[in-house]
């Protein structure tokens, strides 16, 4: 099993024919994801990577049976972008764009809320199901199948450690890149019980970063509600009070959000902590013996 994407996912591509959309396109489909529409507005009749393009998402899914929506338009267009998805009745939906204002961003997460479409993203890498689909930006041969799951807050660190799991002959069952921002679709906690849920999951990563509370959070959850164990790793851990690192969402304010709160947070519920990327696949062993 997996989560998310699998085999029967049909990607809708949003912005296919644009320089980032017409390349990750070609990457997808080189791996073997479903890719089976496009949209650009009066683009229809053309095709990328041999993909037929619609005018609209509606026309594109009821022609094609699309099923998942990535989306690769600026900033701008992005909020109006995730809500044609939705209002085209995609249970899914990636956002991949960056620079989106958190402004309008939360009028759409109440969109996206009420739909009972799930949203992944903003300013996120996508997700993978090894061997199976690719839906982001993700280089797909860093990946191998498995049993690990992965969700993270960095998209650089989700290719870091999957490659370093990979390496250490620990597949992963999916990777999920969640995005950074201050308002996201999809949380750690919404994350992590999925993969508590499939039964081909033994153990997760869970990668964060400095700012916000969502890594307490899901500590709570880890310790409250899961029986497998987590292992996890706090990037910024060097990162000086007030200065905003990488994420719009990393940013340490009023003495809240450091990396050593975090990680002392993610200790108390019986997870196990790496001080470095590189110590992460070592402590995964550890966990499932």
């Amino acid at each position: 099993m997996s989560i998310l994407v699998n085999n029967d996912t049909r990607v809708l591509v949003q912005g296919i024919t644009g320089q980032q959309g017409s390349f990750h396109t070609g990457q997808m489909v080189e791996y073997g994801t479903k890719v089976v529409a496009g949209t650009r507005p009066g683009g229809k009749g053309r095709e990328v990577h041999g993909v037929p393009v619609f005018n609209t998402v509606a026309e594109a899914v009821r022609e094609t049976g699309a099923n998942t929506s990535i989306i690769y338009v600026p900033a701008g267009g992005a909020p109006d972008a995730i809500e044609e998805a939705v209002a085209a009745g995609l249970p899914l939906v990636v956002c991949i764009s960056e620079g989106v204002a958190v402004n309008d961003m939360v009028r759409t997460y109440e969109i996206v809320k009420r739909s009972g479409s799930r949203l992944i993203g903003p300013n996120c890498p996508g997700l993978i199901t090894p061997g199976e689909a690719k839906v982001g930006i993700m280089p797909g041969f860093i990946h191998a199948r498995g049993r690990i799951g992965l969700v993270s807050r960095s998209g650089t660190l989700t290719y870091e450690v999957a490659n370093a799991l990979t390496q250490a002959g620990l597949g992963q069952s999916s990777a999920v890149g969640i995005g950074g921002d201050p308002v996201i679709g999809t949380s750690f906690v919404d994350v992590l019980t999925l993969f508590e849920a499939d039964p081909e999951t033994d153990a997760v990563v869970m990668i964060g970063e400095i700012g916000g509370t969502d890594e307490e959070v899901a500590a709570r959850y880890v310790q409250e509600q899961m029986t497998k164990p987590v292992i996890g790793f706090i990037a910024g851990q060097s990162a000086p009070p007030g200065k905003r690192m990488g994420h719009a969402g990393a940013i340490i304010s009023g003495g809240a959000g450091t990396a050593a709160e975090k990680m002392a947070a993610l200790e108390a519920a019986g997870i196990r902590v790496a001080r470095r990327p590189g110590d992460v696949a070592g402590l995964v062993k550890q966990a499932i013996g």
